[in-house]
C-alpha cells in the first residue's frame, strides 16, 4: 500500500481542512474591515490546495499561489488547478516564486500557514518576510498565520493519527532548548504494515507567540491579535472556534491563529 500511495493526497486528507479555514478566514476578514474577501495571496502554498478552493467558492473570489518547490506545485496544478472550470482558471495564477521577493501586486489577505514560516530561523529573516507581506497588502489588508506550542512542542515524541486506509504520524524528530531548532517529520503507517517514512520533513525554529507578535509590530503592522481556541465544556476538547484572546491555557499542545492588521 505504501508504494502505491500518493504523499500529497495524504498529506490532504490528513493535515488540511480548507473549508474550515477559508471560513475562519473570510468571515474574520469581513468583520475586521466591514468588506467582503475577493483577493487571497496562498504563501507557501504546496499543492495550492486552499488558493483552489478558494476560487471555486465565489464567482468573485480570485487567488494567487506562491511556492519555491516546483515538484509539488506541479502536482498541485495537474490535480487542482486542471480540475477547475476554464472560468476559475482565470481568476487564479499559481507561481512558483520565493515569497522572500515575489511581486504579485498586492492583496486583500495573504496566508502564511501550515507553520511553514517557521522555517525562516532567524529574527531578522522573519521580520523581512512580514516587512515584503505589509507592502503586498493592500490598505485595510491582513495577515494571516497560524502557530503550535504547548509544553509537548519540546518533546522530541511521536504522535498517531488513525484514519480509515491509513495512521499519520507526525515525529519531532529533535528539538534544540538553546536555538529552538527543530526537525519534524510525518510519516504514514498503512493496515498491511508497509510504511512510507519521511513522506514530509521540516527543519524549523519553533517561534513562540509574543516573538511572532513583536517581529509582525516591528514590521510595520498596526496590530498582530492571538485567535486562540475555545474549549467544549463538556468533553473539555478544543471546541474549532477561534476568538481574539490576551490569555491560554497552558496546554501540552495548542494551535492558534495570528491575525496581523497593515
Amino acid at each position: 500500500m505504501a508504494d502505491l500511495a500518493d504523499r500529497h493526497e495524504l498529506y490532504e486528507a490528513s493535515v488540511q481542512d480548507t473549508e474550515t479555514e477559508l471560513e475562519f478566514v473570510s468571515e474574520t476578514f469581513e468583520s475586521l474591515t466591514g468588506r467582503p474577501l475577493k483577493l487571497i495571496r496562498e504563501d507557501f502554498c504546496g499543492t495550492a490546495n486552499t488558493a483552489c478552493a478558494w476560487v471555486r467558492g465565489g464567482a468573485d473570489h480570485r487567488a494567487v499561489a506562491v511556492d519555491l518547490d516546483g515538484e509539488v506545485l506541479g502536482w498541485g496544478r495537474r490535480t487542482h488547478f486542471d480540475a477547475l472550470t476554464d472560468e476559475q482558471k482565470q481568476r487564479i495564477e499559481l507561481i512558483q516564486d520565493d515569497v522572500l521577493t515575489v511581486d504579485a501586486g498586492q492583496f486583500d489577505v495573504v496566508l502564511a500557514m501550515n507553520f511553514s514560516y517557521y522555517l525562516f530561523a532567524t529574527r531578522a529573516t522573519l521580520r523581512g518576510y512580514f516587512e515584503r507581506v505589509r507592502e503586498a497588502l493592500v490598505d485595510d489588508g491582513v495577515l494571516f498565520l497560524d502557530a503550535f506550542g504547548g509544553y509537548d512542542a519540546h518533546r522530541e515524541l511521536e504522535e498517531r493519527t488513525e484514519y480509515d486506509d491509513f495512521t499519520y504520524v507526525w515525529d519531532q524528530a529533535s528539538f534544540d532548548p538553546i536555538n529552538h531548532y527543530m526537525t519534524c517529520q510525518i510519516h504514514f503507517e498503512f493496515p498491511d504494515g508497509s510504511k512510507l517514512e519521511r513522506a514530509f520533513e521540516y527543519h524549523w525554529r519553533l517561534w513562540t507567540l509574543p516573538e511572532i507578535q513583536e517581529l509582525l509590530l516591528e514590521a510595520g503592522f498596526g496590530s498582530a491579535t492571538v485567535y486562540w481556541e475555545g474549549t467544549d465544556e463538556e468533553t473539555g476538547e478544543g471546541d474549532g472556534i477561534y476568538s481574539p484572546s490576551e490569555t491560554g491555557d497552558a496546554d501540552a499542545g495548542w494551535i492558534c491563529y495570528i491575525v496581523a492588521r497593515k
